[in-house]
C-alpha cells in the first residue's frame, strides 16, 4: 500500500471517513512527501500550518484549520504535534498582553501562527536531535517492544535483526497497546501497566522485547518521540541485532522464539511461506 493516503475507491469498499482521509494526507506530507510537494521541514520536522493548508493535497479536500487542529488533538495515537511559531502574536483582543474580561489570552486562530510535525515515522531526513528526546543511562525506558508478523519473522531472522525498512528509525512501543498481553503477564510475572497508544500495529502477532541498556552499551543510540515511541537508527549497518533482544514471543501459541538474544525455537515452516515477497519487520 502506498503512503500517499488515498481516500477514495478502496476496491469498491466504502470511502474512508473524512477525518481518516485528512490524517493520512497529513501523515504523508509530514513523514514522506514534504520535499516532493515543495514543503520545507525545519530542523525539528515542523512545517507552517498555512503552507500545509495551501498544499494541493489539502486544497483538493478543502481542509480547514479547525479540522487539522481537531485531528492533532483527537488522533488516537497522537501522531502529530502542533505548536505556536516563535513569533506567534496574541489574538487581536489580547495584543497588548493583558487579559480580556479577566480571561487569559486566547491562542491565535490564524494558521500562519502555528507549525505542525509528525512525531515519528519519517522517511524524510529529520535530525534526531530536534525531533527526539535522547535516551540516557538515567531515563532508559522500562519496556521497548516491537510488534511484527509471522510473515516478517523469518526475514528478520535471516537478516539478523530489525531494520528501519525505508524509514529513518526502527520503532518500539514503550509498553503493550490495549489488546496485547505478554506470556509473562499471563504467568503473573509482571505487574499490569496502562496500555500505550502508539508504536505498534494492531496486526502484530509477534512481540520483540529489546534490552535497551545492552544495546546502548554496544553503541546504539535511542530517543523518544513526543507520543512516547522509542526509536533508533540501529548500528552502523542500520540494524538492531537479535542478540540485543531479551525475549521474542508469539502471541498465537508458538511460545518464546528468542531468549536472551539466542534463538530458542524455530518458526513453523508455514510462516516462511507467508513471507514471500514481503520485507518489512
Amino acid at each position: 500500500m502506498g503512503r500517499g493516503g488515498r481516500g477514495g475507491g478502496r476496491g469498491g469498499r466504502e470511502p474512508l471517513p473524512r477525518s481518516v482521509q485528512v490524517s493520512k494526507k497529513l501523515s504523508y506530507l509530514l513523514r514522506h512527501g514534504a520535499e516532493k510537494e515543495g514543503l520545507e521541514l525545519d530542523a525539528s520536522g515542523f512545517v507552517n500550518v498555512q503552507e500545509i493548508l495551501e498544499n494541493r493535497n489539502f486544497r483538493s479536500l478543502k481542509v480547514t484549520f479547525d479540522e487539522v487542529r481537531d485531528i492533532v488533538r483527537e488522533n488516537d495515537k497522537q501522531r502529530f504535534s502542533m505548536v505556536p511559531v516563535a513569533s506567534t502574536p496574541a489574538a487581536p483582543a489580547e495584543a497588548d498582553g493583558e487579559e480580556a474580561n479577566g480571561q487569559p489570552p486566547l491562542p491565535s486562530d490564524d494558521p500562519k501562527d502555528w507549525k505542525i510535525r509528525a512525531n515519528q515515522g519519517h522517511s524524510l531526513k529529520v535530525e534526531s536531535e530536534g525531533l527526539l528526546q535522547p535516551v540516557t543511562a538515567d531515563n532508559i525506558p522500562k519496556t521497548a517492544v516491537h510488534g511484527t508478523t509471522h510473515a516478517a519473522w523469518p526475514l528478520i531472522v535471516a537478516s539478523g535483526g530489525l531494520k528501519p525498512m525505508g524509514r529513518n528509525h526502527v520503532h518500539f512501543a514503550s509498553g503493550l497497546p490495549a489488546g496485547f498481553m505478554s506470556i509473562r503477564d499471563l504467568d503473573g510475572d509482571t505487574a499490569a501497566a496502562p496500555p500505550v497508544i502508539s508504536g505498534m500495529r494492531k496486526s502484530s502477532t509477534i512481540l520483540m522485547f529489546l534490552d535497551v541498556r545492552k544495546a546502548m552499551e554496544a553503541g546504539l543510540k535511542f530517543g523518544t518521540s513526543d507520543n512516547g515511541v522509542v526509536l533508533t537508527e540501529g548500528n552502523q549497518k542500520g540494524l538492531v541485532p537479535l542478540e540485543f533482544f531479551q525475549r521474542v514471543e508469539d502471541c498465537t501459541g508458538a511460545g518464546v522464539l528468542v531468549e536472551d538474544g539466542k534463538i530458542a525455537r524455530e518458526a513453523p515452516e508455514e510462516w516462511a511461506g507467508k513471507g514471500k515477497g514481503k520485507g518489512k519487520g
